[in-house]
């Protein structure tokens, strides 16, 4: 469902599917918790041809690489699209993992099209990457899933960088408000409406916007509808269906 720049955010939950969406959130958790221990060194291509499509995921605050493990194979199902990953420690901040993310590309050769892809925390590197750092000329787009653009609850708890840079108002997400259409790189937004970590509002101001009903903030990670906006916005760059990639798992 893409909403327009305009369009508010809607109604409450009502308490059935609520209580589907905590139901949904304490699968993901546990999904979360299988994967922890995967993917952790960085994940790169051993081969990519000029004209392909690489996808660098970053995940979010307390998770690993691992977490994208059900999106990565979706991913690689499409033609000539490859899959990068790293894992970074719980106290990085958005700056660390922007430099960590540049890192990565600068080992990868080749005339590829990128797009970067982060859940929450990670959301908000892809955007510091690409606005206030010398970013990379192959990134052709970012896609942000429950990203705390405008904060998120909670933030205040979590010690050291990570839990300051996502504070409602901290230094870093109002330099992302002032540099958003400076690097002219569009974003897709995509937040759920049951998250109570991030509200279903905090969209970024660029670009298309997207909420799942009844979704919570893990919930996206291992979401259908989350895994097919992603496919097809990869899929629109290199020109092949996207019809190949089967549903998330």
């Amino acid at each position: 469902m893409l909403l327009s720049r305009e369009m508010a955010v809607g109604p409450p939950v009502p308490r059935l599917d609520m209580l589907l969406a905590v139901s949904q959130e304490a699968r993901a958790f546990a999904q979360l918790a299988r994967l922890m221990w995967r993917d952790i060194p960085a994940s790169t291509p051993e081969r990519m041809d000029d004209g392909d499509q690489l996808v660098v995921l970053v995940h979010g605050s307390m998770a690993t690489a691992g977490a994208w493990r059900p999106l990565r194979r979706r991913l690689e199902a499409l033609g000539r699209t490859h899959t990068a990953t790293f894992s970074y420690g719980p106290m990085n901040g958005v700056s660390e993992i922007a430099n960590s993310i540049g890192d990565l590309l600068r080992r990868l050769p080749g005339n590829v099209r990128i797009h970067l892809v982060g859940h929450s925390l990670g959301g908000l590197a892809v955007r510091w990457f690409v606005q206030e750092t010398r970013s990379d000329p192959r990134v052709v787009q970012t896609i942000t899933v429950a990203a705390p653009f405008r904060g998120a609850r909670g933030a205040f708890l979590m010690p050291g960088p990570a839990g300051r840079d996502m504070r409602q108002g901290s230094v870093v997400l109002g330099q992302l408000a002032r540099s958003a259409h400076e690097p002219g790189i569009a974003n897709l937004s995509i937040l759920g409406s049951a998250d109570t970590a991030v509200s279903p509002d905090s969209f970024f101001p660029l670009g298309d916007r997207v909420i799942v009903p009844n979704a919570a903030h893990n919930t996206l990670l291992f979401h259908d509808q989350v895994a097919t906006h992603v496919v097809n916005r990869v899929a629109r760059e290199s020109g092949v269906s996207a019809a190949a990639a089967a549903p998330i798992r």
